[in-house]
């Protein structure tokens, strides 16, 4: 239990960092500052996109999880890990006037900088709560759709977060999800550093444990509807390995891929 809360007040310190300066912008969990890992080959543009809020975007994605959501107007709609409100405000522009889209976070220092975004654009509809994924604060079979970008793995319980996700929905209700997984086995230094968690990358799952916590909670017709590989530059991998270790981590043929995956509930 301590080392889940320990990795828990990493994750809330970055992001609340993150928010605080969000003038510089960033990619899953860094600030991009000397001394801090980049990760901006996670992220997606977002620019072509109905309802983009530049100030809401901080590069902190790895896809675009209402590309392939499925959201409809008068839809009740989940961010899970709303950050800034990047893509809650764009799921507004789906919902129309009719429906809702709720952002929930755990770092207050990000839920005040989507409460000021969401000030300036007077929407009424869209509401930020505190909360914590592996404990939705919502009720149960109340949500149409849920998303979430480069969030859910940051939770150390991924089988309860996907649990959650599932209580909360609708029967007939679905999510549609981007993250960060595995094919093969990081190095033990990349797996231990607390940085690359913060990151996304130490946290990840190997993709076919991923999608088996998504089943074993309950959803059918799962489907990854986008994947993309990611190269993390040398020069961030070897403030962490020795020259030899990055020789064998390429060596090995682990991939670190950004999915997009969607599943439903009957």
């Amino acid at each position: 239990m301590d080392d889940l809360n320990n990795i828990k007040k990493i994750i809330k310190e970055k992001y609340a960092e993150i928010a605080v300066k969000s003038e510089q912008k960033s990619s899953c969990g860094c600030c991009g500052s000397s001394n801090e890992v980049e990760f901006s080959v996670f992220s997606d543009q977002y620019d072509n996109l109905q309802g983009y809020v530049p100030e809401a975007d901080l590069n902190l994605g790895c896809g675009l999880p209402t590309e392939y959501a499925g959201i409809k107007q008068g839809d009740t709609v989940v961010d899970l890990g709303s950050g800034a409100g990047n893509d809650v405000f764009v799921a507004r522009s789906l919902v129309g006037e009719t429906g809702k889209v709720i952002g929930i976070d755990m770092t207050e220092e990000m839920l005040a900088k989507a409460n000021k975004n969401n000030g300036k654009l007077g929407y009424s509809n869209v509401e930020f709560k505190f909360g914590e994924i592996e404990e939705i604060p919502l009720d149960n079979n109340s949500i149409n759709v849920v998303i979430s970008n480069c969030v859910l793995n940051l939770v150390p319980d991924k089988k309860k977060a996907f649990s959650e996700i599932f209580r909360i929905l609708k029967p007939g209700g679905h999510f549609c999800v981007s993250d960060v997984v595995l094919k093969g086995d990081l190095p033990p230094a990349l797996q231990k550093s607390a940085e690359m968690y913060a990151g996304c990358v130490a946290g990840a799952l190997q993709q076919k444990d991923y999608l088996k916590a998504i089943e074993n909670s309950g959803f059918t017709k799962i489907e990854i509807k986008k994947s993309k590989a990611i190269d993390i530059p040398d020069d961030i991998l070897l403030r962490l390995l020795s020259i030899n270790e990055l020789r064998e981590f390429h060596a090995s043929g682990t991939g670190i891929f950004s999915i997009t995956v969607v599943g439903y509930k009957v």
